[in-house]
């Protein structure tokens, strides 16, 4: 069974380690929908499911003294640590909010964007919906999901499947099989969410590891964590070993553990 307070625990418990265990990850990907969105000087801005500001950060620069940006997440402890880490910039505002269904005036902001986000909501279709009518007419809107997985991560995973709950293991939020499972999935998504002129971008990530125990620190920093806390306690001692085992197996000649990963930004304008 999963945490009993949901993903916003999940997330709230990894706040104070979330992408700060040496493995440049949110940061790279957050920068490459950022340049995707070519956010304007001026322009109002919202980051859904904000997090620590990895996208936040290049938006809010981006958008400068005169632009607004907020970021909302579900997460209290994000959104405080956020807030404390982007005190300088003043045109940023982080607030708790759910990503699901924002309580937010429609057609406010210039730019919508969401990075590694969508695929944990009950109704991925219904929040992008939700999101496009916050959308100025115009306005644009970038949402950043995982390409393929590369096979040896997948392999690693595949090692909690036994203990997860049904909703970590369907296939449509997973992303092998359904709307994230593909570039014609995603423009379906926002095709149906009313955005035009869709397209998609692809690029890719590398995560890199000093060992196996560098890569249990970055297993616990993130929305993973999740699949940890699924594991009974009492099991979990078992499930760490295989996971070593199988970490160490895959480490190149220098020692390291080095996985690519596909990255896929879709966007689209609001008509």
């Amino acid at each position: 069974m999963g945490p009993p307070d949901g993903i916003a625990g999940v997330f709230d418990r990894a706040a104070d380690t979330y992408d700060d265990v040496g493995v440049p990850w949110f940061g790279p990907i957050a920068r490459g929908l950022v340049d995707e969105l070519a956010v304007a000087p001026g322009e109002r801005v919202l980051d859904v499911g904000c997090g620590r500001g990895a996208a936040l950060a290049p938006l809010a620069r981006a958008t400068g003294p005169a632009g607004y940006a907020l970021g909302i997440d579900l997460a209290p402890r994000m959104v405080d640590l956020a807030a404390r880490d982007l005190a300088d910039l003043p045109q940023v505002e982080v607030r708790v909010g759910d990503a699901q269904v924002p309580e937010l005036p429609p057609a406010t902001f210039d730019v919508v964007a969401s990075c590694l986000v969508l695929f944990f909501l009950p109704d991925p279709a219904d929040a992008l919906r939700a999101w496009t009518r916050l959308l100025v007419p115009g306005g644009r809107m970038g949402v950043t999901t995982f390409g393929p997985q590369d096979d040896r991560w997948r392999a690693i995973d595949a090692l909690f499947d036994p203990y997860l709950p049904p909703a970590m293991l369907d296939a449509r939020t997973s992303g092998r099989r359904g709307p994230f499972a593909s570039d014609d999935g995603m423009t379906a998504l926002f095709d149906a969410a009313g955005l035009g002129s869709v397209r998609t971008a692809h690029r890719t990530v590398e995560a890199v590891f000093r060992d196996a125990e560098h890569y249990l620190e970055f297993s616990w920093s993130h929305g993973q964590r999740a699949m940890w806390e699924a594991v009974p306690v009492d099991a979990r001692d078992a499930v760490r070993a295989d996971v070593v085992a199988a970490v160490t197996a895959l480490r190149d000649g220098s020692g390291a553990l080095r996985f690519e990963q596909d990255v896929r930004h879709t966007l689209g304008t609001a008509g």
